[in-house]
């Protein structure tokens, strides 16, 4: 008698639906409120009214989540204007408070923390770079470093704001819901539960991303208008990653790994963070006989004007903008942005790497309108860990922010 074909045995590595983790989002909460926030912001002191036709929300509904923000604190009221020659009817314009609350950022570099203040509309207010003992530092450490070296901050800086949460930014992987750096390999980390330790030493509401991620945030609330609908954000520092947004969202991934691109292939057989990374770029100056002691004296050199240094920023932004190409092919965003230095601070960087992506990708049609510097370009570590504080609040406004809920 024939037997019944035995099934396939599935690869030991092959992936099962039941094998991914299963992403549980955060209540559903209205959005009208949030909407109305996110328009004060891209355009107060701007009037009720206006909110209503911007947003498409009725104007007794404006009203309502005016009052809820109003009552948090999050937004205040202008005086009041007329039309020209005082004509019109009067209106009572909303805007944005900035003289209430602040968020606190940390990010965690390879060789240092960063820690700032940010205000509600995203400026920056402080900031305290420390180095790290240690080069590859113990966690715990670092992060009782970061919570000690805050309240110091906030009593130099505030000038009697509230503190209402802490986010802490960082590269590679990063989980978010919870709150985990699942791995940082230069840095030696693995499943460092961060933000059960901050809220712990602080008492603050503590959100963790990955600073690709957070600063394509960033670019979305205060920075390029176009990456509103599809953008790629493209890091380039000690560390090489990307992040991927699409109709407003930045995609994470079942694993929290989308934009790990570090090992994208160059020519010459070597990985892009091989190639173009911090490390990378001291290591090719030593080999031109070029001794310096650190990325930033590199910078500093070739900000002085200094050819061979120059040449060297050249040349990593020749290399970032073939992996450009590479990923406005795969990805056809409307834009992306590019994080690093010499982008944002070197004459002929932007140019070279715009005629790299011109020469190599098949979709990008115009590199001058679709490939852009970051908008914090010498605030990029500050604007990090505090736009993942200050994304989560525009997210979710009514969400459980103890300062706030205290005062509504």
């Amino acid at each position: 008698m024939r037997q019944p074909p035995v099934p396939a045995r599935r690869p030991p590595t092959q992936l099962r639906r039941a094998d991914i983790p299963r992403v549980v989002p955060p209540p559903r909460r209205p959005a009208g409120t949030r909407t109305v926030l996110n328009a004060v912001l891209d355009h107060g002191p701007v009037a009720r009214s206006t909110v209503a036709r911007l947003t498409g929300l009725s104007p007794a509904s404006v009203t309502g989540h005016t009052a809820q923000l109003l009552a948090r604190g999050l937004i205040r009221e202008s005086p009041e204007t007329t039309g020209p020659r005082g004509l019109g009817r009067p209106h009572v314009p909303v805007d944005i408070d900035t003289g209430r609350y602040l968020v606190a950022g940390a990010h965690i570099a390879v060789t240092n923390s960063t820690l700032s203040l940010m205000d509600l509309r995203g400026r920056i207010v402080a900031e305290d770079r420390q180095p790290h003992q240690d080069t590859r530092p113990h966690p715990r450490h670092v992060l009782d470093s970061l919570a000690g070296r805050l309240p110091r901050l906030m009593s130099a800086h505030s000038d009697g704001r509230s503190l209402l949460a802490l986010g802490v930014a960082t590269g590679h992987r990063v989980d978010p819901g919870a709150g985990v750096i699942r791995l940082h390999p230069q840095l030696g980390w693995r499943d460092v539960a961060v933000r059960d330790h901050l809220a712990d030493a602080t008492g603050l509401p503590v959100h963790v991303d990955s600073h690709a991620r957070a600063l394509a945030r960033a670019e979305q609330l205060f920075g390029e208008a176009s990456t509103r609908g599809s953008a790629v954000l493209l890091f380039v520092g000690a560390v090489v990653d990307a992040a991927f947004a699409t109709a407003g969202e930045v995609h994470l991934g079942p694993r929290n790994g989308a934009g790990s691109i570090a090992r994208l292939p160059v020519d010459g057989g070597g990985s892009l963070e091989s190639e173009v990374s911090e490390e990378a770029m001291v290591r090719l100056a030593a080999g031109q006989g070029r001794a310096v002691r650190s990325f930033p004296a590199l910078l500093d050199r070739a900000l002085a004007g200094e050819g061979w240094a120059v040449e060297l920023f050249r040349r990593r932004a020749r290399l970032v903008g073939r992996a450009a190409a590479l990923l406005l092919d795969m990805l056809d965003p409307e834009v992306l942005v590019v994080v690093e230095p010499g982008t944002g601070m070197l004459p002929h960087c932007l140019a070279d790497l715009r005629a790299e992506v011109a020469l190599r990708s098949v979709v990008c049609e115009n590199p001058e309108q679709a490939v852009v510097a970051s908008s914090f370009t010498g605030s990029v570590l500050s604007t990090a860990g505090a736009a993942v504080a200050l994304s989560a609040l525009y997210a979710d406004p009514l969400g459980p922010w103890p300062t706030l809920t205290a005062v509504s």
